[in-house]
């Protein structure tokens, strides 16, 4: 949604570097592993009594400690290899035997390379993977000049970026803000030179690319990577799941209902034992991430915006500064939040929506003991139409009707809505244009004295499914692919469905030993891959590939599925 603001955004310079340059903001990845006490494999033991009521004590980002990742159980495989990020790694691409390959060779593994998927289609070909590979292999340089329409150099060919068109664009862009890793760093001199000497410098620069093959450098960075717009982030990784997912029938879709974790109180003994309804608090957090979602094989369903899972989140955040351990932690809880409402998301399959706030008191009885109530706010002052820019007071004239009444406050019934040809206007209220027509929306203070459920956070267009969850076996395994920097790591974590269940308002039984009844929130995280390093970017996409194959393969029934893997 922000990338036509990103085309109006300065690119980086070229020719030269630039002068007087802000230094550059350091990189200093979070380091916030939590490991369960003894062996991995326990469940461990809870002392608090509820963790819900111990999740919503949270009120700030900086509460967030080690605690309440001990308290959800949650295990971190730090740094896994690609093999034990997915659940079966026979989805996975092979590492090797791609280069050197021709397309008639790509065709042939297809019988291998192709599975069937949950959307009635076949997996992409080994072409297409063979594609993205060779446009993701393209030196980053080379492709700046492409996307800036500049001729290739001098004794070489323009280069085809193909469906990374995109994704270069937006890498382009964060250049200005980020160095380019892959390249050596810039040997720019502090002393001022003569336009002599940077001409000098300048031939110099194309003189080695000639003799060691590598392209010339066409952007610098401008400004530290701390000032970069959060939307450059959200586009460029964006971007880069879309090279996967279409081919895969699926999208990155930003949620149209803002997407939380909703945390319910479990019931109260003391309300049950007095016999009155039981108070439970509702509370949230907002995760702030995007989704993967699948897209609807019908075109009418696809034209209508229809969405399909959620099948993994995208969580891309705007913080450069990791050097207190406290907010590694609140970066790791952005991280789970969006994971854990994801998995809520794909819970809501096959069940009906349950409003907050439907049956209780407080959305259905009137305020002030059922009274009528009083002016409120700009009501005092008597505006005719309060809280509606676009409409103004009218004068009565007449026999009278064409205003409100003076004994009582404003309302919708007692509003001017149109008037006759010829009709002389009163003066206008806030300087609002004598053209405009009255909105035929309630004003704010008449939408105030409603009493009614909060808005429904379940969005129309969507539907929702656990695609890609293993039936029968008591967990879900949720994908989140994240992002900081000019870096991208995914996670899968395994929510177990009794953890669901808690947050949900479910009694919280203890387990076997006074252990967690939901075991352990076990998580394994990939390396951080920098996009700008193209084996590295080359690894992501792999990995990628994996998720997507894994998520929309095709499970035969609900317990014909086995778990696989045994990760």
């Amino acid at each position: 949604m922000f990338s036509a603001f990103a085309t109006l955004s300065s690119s980086a310079p070229t020719g030269s570097p630039p002068k007087d340059v802000p230094p550059p903001t350091p990189l200093s990845l979070p380091q916030c592993n939590p490991q369960l006490p003894g062996d991995a494999g326990s469940a461990g033991r809870w002392a608090q009594p509820s963790l819900v009521r111990f999740l919503q004590t949270l009120h700030r980002p900086a509460d967030v400690n080690e605690s309440h990742f001990a308290a959800l159980g949650v295990h971190v495989h730090a740094q896994a290899p690609a093999e034990h990020v997915l659940p079966d790694p026979s989805y996975l691409p092979s590492a090797s035997g791609w280069d050197g390959i021709d397309l008639d060779e790509a065709r042939r593994r297809d019988p291998t390379f192709r599975t069937p998927l949950s959307n009635g289609k076949l997996s992409p070909e080994a072409r297409s993977y063979l594609e993205r590979r060779d446009e993701l292999s393209v030196a980053n340089q080379a492709a700046f000049r492409t996307v800036r329409r500049m001729k290739p150099e001098p004794g070489k060919l323009p280069v085809r970026l193909g469906n990374c068109y995109e994704f270069f664009r937006q890498l382009e862009f964060i250049a200005a803000y980020w160095d380019d890793t892959s390249l050596p760093p810039s040997s720019a001199e502090t002393t001022e030179m003569n336009p002599e000497q940077e001409q000098g410098q300048e031939q110099g620069r194309e003189q080695e690319s000639r003799t060691t093959n590598t392209p010339q450098r066409t952007t610098y960075r401008t400004a530290p990577g701390s000032q970069m717009p959060a939307e450059f982030r959200h586009n460029l990784v964006s971007a880069f799941v879309k090279l996967v997912a279409y081919d895969f029938g699926c999208n990155v879709a930003p949620s149209r209902v803002e997407p939380r974790l909703h945390l319910i109180e479990p019931p109260s003994t003391q309300a049950n034992r007095k016999g009155g309804p039981a108070t439970r608090r509702m509370s949230h957090f907002s995760s702030g991430c995007v989704f993967i979602a699948r897209t609807p094989v019908t075109r009418e369903a696809a034209r209508a915006g229809i969405v399909e899972g959620p099948i993994a989140a995208v969580s891309a955040r705007n913080t450069t500064s990791f050097s207190k351990p406290t907010e590694s932690n609140i970066d790791f809880g952005r991280e789970l939040i969006a994971a854990l409402a994801a998995a809520q998301l794909r819970a809501r399959e096959s069940k009906a929506e349950k409003r907050i706030g439907e049956g209780e008191w407080w959305a259905t009885a009137k305020r002030w003991g059922g009274g009528e109530g009083g002016p409120i706010g700009r009501e005092f002052e008597g505006d005719a139409i309060v809280g509606d820019k676009d409409a103004f007071e009218m004068e009565s004239l007449g026999d009278g009707g064409g205003g409100p009444s003076a004994d009582g406050p404003a309302s919708a019934s007692n509003r001017p809505v149109g008037q006759d040809p010829g009709f002389v206007r009163g003066i206008p209220v806030r300087g609002a244009p004598l053209n405009k027509k009255p909105r035929k929306t309630l004003s704010v203070y008449d939408r105030y004295r409603m009493v009614r459920p909060p808005s429904s956070n379940w969005d129309r267009k969507a539907r929702y499914e656990a695609i890609g969850k293993v039936r029968g076996a008591g967990h879900d395994d949720v994908f989140v692919v994240s992002s900081l920097f000019h870096h991208l790591c995914v996670l899968r974590v395994r929510v177990p469905d009794r953890l669901l269940q808690i947050l949900d308002g479910a009694p919280e039984d203890d387990g076997e030993g006074g252990g967690r009844s939901w075991g352990k929130l076990e998580i394994w995280r990939s390396c951080w891959f920098d996009l700008f390093v193209v084996e590295q970017r080359l690894e992501a996409m792999r990995l990628l590939w994996g998720v997507m194959a894994w998520s929309m393969r095709k499970v035969d029934g609900d317990g014909d599925d086995e778990v696989v893997g045994g990760m």
